[in-house]
């Protein structure tokens, strides 16, 4: 067999050509997603060498697909992709334009529908090629929520011997460790990564082998005997088909679970970044209790201005997971009888969701909170404001005695008197 020659204009085909013609509006090329060129290259070899074991492909022809299914899954034709990901058709133009790429870099006879899709539906292969992805790219985003946890864990043993003031609806309530904000923060994003974990775990449920709507029509058994070996043996993965498989191709809410975690974690992130851009406001008439590292300009008109630009960011980056999260929740309710055509669209969506999120983690861990400094003359100072006194306070006296006594006299004249003249316990003098 020839392989496909570098002088060649493309080595996609028709089909592609169509898809592209017809499909594409979004902008966003399958090229963008090599996590997912690389998965599906695996599903694509693992299905040419379960119909070689099961006799339906020649043997030649199967190490051909094979040989360019490992170029393909070393990112060197990546630019072979161009179909918009977020075309109609169930991804009919994704399995194409892999099947012709496929069939290109084969070379000889290989068909790219009679070959390198045999035994295969579009349904199948884009369903465990995604989850795959999905796999990769949560992999990655743990170990950025693994280094997360550790850098907050560290800022709350640092400032927790510093006290300061615990804000309740944005009004003044006890004494807390300045570290318990960071203490607080790195629990949630641990519970988070155990909730993600879990989530990650039915990823491992695929339904390659059973073909478009989940019973196996077109699939020979000799194949589908075959399919899961040779998937876990390319892949290292100790994949499982979904214990009902047309209930997999209808029903894409695993999908849907790992999105909605992912969402929660990235609303954590948004909700301390907004704690961060308010601790650190000022530096003359805001809270300050802490400093950000200043990494850039934040104005081109206030000379000397350093705005919290990094929370921010993440900020942002919260908000688009969660316009996405809205349309893939939507999406799974969005299936017609026995099949749920929106599964790309919700799993594209995803997957650009935890590349944002695990770029913007990095970037807030590295370039902000790593080096947060704390002003502790600040935080006494706020430790030491009145509300904080009073609870203490009200431990002796009570809570009706010292609301009676600050509606009558005022806040600041009850704290003072109560310095110089502490009474006896029960506020009886």
């Amino acid at each position: 067999m020839q392989p496909w020659s570098e002088a060649q204009e493309s080595l996609y085909g028709e089909q592609t050509r169509l898809t592209l013609e017809n499909m594409t509006f979004s902008g966003v090329p399958l090229s963008r997603y090599p996590a997912y060129l690389r998965a599906a290259a695996q599903v694509k070899a693992a299905c040419a060498r379960a119909n070689a074991r099961a006799g339906l492909l020649p043997p030649e022809k199967a190490e051909a697909i094979e040989a360019a299914c490992r170029q393909i899954g070393s990112g060197r034709y990546d630019n072979q992709f161009p179909v918009d990901v977020y075309h109609g058709g169930g991804g009919i133009g994704i399995n194409m334009n892999l099947n012709e790429v496929i069939a290109t870099l084969a070379g000889g006879d290989v068909h790219p529908v009679n070959d390198v899709n045999c035994s295969q539906s579009t349904s199948d292969v884009c369903h465990t090629s995604l989850r795959l992805a999905l796999l990769e790219g949560l992999e990655t985003l743990d170990e950025e929520i693994h280094l997360w946890v550790e850098q907050l864990e560290e800022l709350a043993r640092r400032f927790d011997p510093v006290p300061t003031i615990a804000r309740t609806c944005w009004q003044d309530g006890m004494q807390i460790s300045a570290g318990a904000l960071f203490s607080a923060t790195a629990s949630a994003i641990a519970r988070q990564r155990k909730e993600l974990r879990r989530w990650r775990e039915t990823l491992h449920e695929i339904n390659l082998g059973w073909t478009v709507i989940g019973d196996g029509t077109g699939a020979p058994k000799a194949y589908r005997e075959q399919i899961l070996p040779a998937l876990r043996a390319v892949t290292g993965r100790a994949l499982t088909w979904q214990e009902n498989l047309l209930d997999a191709a209808e029903y894409p809410d695993d999908v849907a679970a790992v999105s909605a975690a992912v969402t929660r974690l990235s609303q954590i992130l948004a909700k301390f970044s907004r704690d961060l851009r308010l601790l650190s406001s000022g530096p003359d008439t805001g809270l300050r209790e802490m400093q950000l590292p200043a990494v850039q300009a934040g104005s081109s008109f206030f000379p000397g201005k350093v705005n919290p630009v990094l929370p921010e960011m993440m900020i942002q980056c919260a908000m688009l997971i969660e316009g996405s999260d809205g349309i893939i929740q939507r999406a799974v309710g969005l299936g017609e009888v026995h099949i749920n055509l929106w599964e790309e669209l919700m799993g594209f969506l995803l997957l650009e969701s935890i590349d944002r999120l695990r770029a913007a983690m990095e970037r807030l861990r590295v370039r902000c909170v790593a080096g947060i400094v704390l002003n502790e003359d600040v935080c006494r100072k706020y430790a030491a404001a009145r509300i904080p006194q009073i609870v203490a306070y009200k431990e002796t006296y009570g809570y009706a005695y010292l609301s009676k006594r600050i509606k009558a006299e005022g806040l600041e004249a009850v704290t003072a008197d109560l310095q110089r003249n502490p009474l006896p316990h029960g506020g009886e003098r």
